[in-house]
């Protein structure tokens, strides 16, 4: 196994200057930390996430995913945004705020694909720079868009096709977040080295998927399963504890066959 510091050192270089300025403290939630530049998001309880509708700041070039030319914030990235004070949440009439102790009652029902665990997890790697997103969620469409050329046999989908895809595409990640388990051994984050340079449309490969783990370190099999559907990507694992966030991975030893 590999302690925290296996995860590696972030290049303090690209980190974002915005959001290298983000810290937490160990033990509770962090306290809210006023900023003169806040964005604003309208909570959207159908999807379970937040459509953004003023942007201030750096946050949006690797915070949320991007559909039919919206911004839309997971409940894990909206209670850290919050939480540091670069996001106003309000409610889905947009006639109120929600405070702080709202958005934390949403986190503790779990019903939108991420625990409580699962985001201090989440809270632990964004406050030392990494680039996270929900793992099996795309960044954006337009990547998919530019594959219209390997269907040429089909033709390119007009405009209205094309918004039809996405409005497809914003239903399944509805039903993605719906379908989402947090009782069992699974990735959870695309995990992403600090990168100034990084783009929704072209995200390129995670430093690593991490994968959540209760109680027990997962089993032999499930190791294999998760490495088989996710490919060549190296896995991490993380265990919370009492709220203490852990993270470690599985090194292959064969053991010598005794005659």
């Amino acid at each position: 196994m590999e302690p925290l510091d296996s995860l590696g050192e972030p290049d303090i270089n690209d980190i974002e200057e915005e959001e290298e300025q983000v810290h937490y403290a160990s033990g509770p939630a962090s306290k809210l930390q006023p900023r003169a530049v806040v964005s604003k998001a309208r909570w959207n309880d159908e999807m379970g996430m937040a459509q953004v509708v003023v942007q201030k700041g750096t946050f949006s070039k690797s915070t949320g995913i991007v559909r039919s030319g919206n911004l839309y914030y997971s409940i894990e990235e909206v209670l850290f945004l919050v939480e540091i004070g670069a996001l106003v949440l309000l409610d889905e009439s947009d006639t109120g705020r929600l405070s702080l102790e709202d958005v934390y009652v949403k986190m503790s029902g779990g019903k939108y694909g991420c625990c409580w665990e699962e985001f201090r997890a989440y809270r632990q790697l964004k406050s030392l720079g990494y680039i996270v997103g929900r793992y099996g969620i795309p960044w954006s469409m337009k990547k998919a868009k530019s594959n219209c050329e390997s269907i040429s046999s089909q033709g390119c989908p007009d405009s209205d096709e094309a918004v039809n895809l996405e409005s497809e595409e914003i239903r399944s990640v509805i039903g993605l977040f719906n379908e989402m388990q947090i009782n069992e051994a699974r990735p959870v984050f695309n995990v992403y080295l600090p990168n100034s340079k990084f783009r929704k449309s072209s995200p390129g490969d995670p430093c690593f998927v991490l994968c959540f783990t209760r109680g027990y370190p997962p089993s032999r099999a499930e190791v294999e399963a998760l490495e088989g559907q996710c490919r060549s990507i190296p896995l991490k694992f993380c265990n919370v504890e009492q709220g203490r966030v852990s993270f470690f991975s599985f090194d292959k030893v064969e053991l010598p066959v005794l005659d």
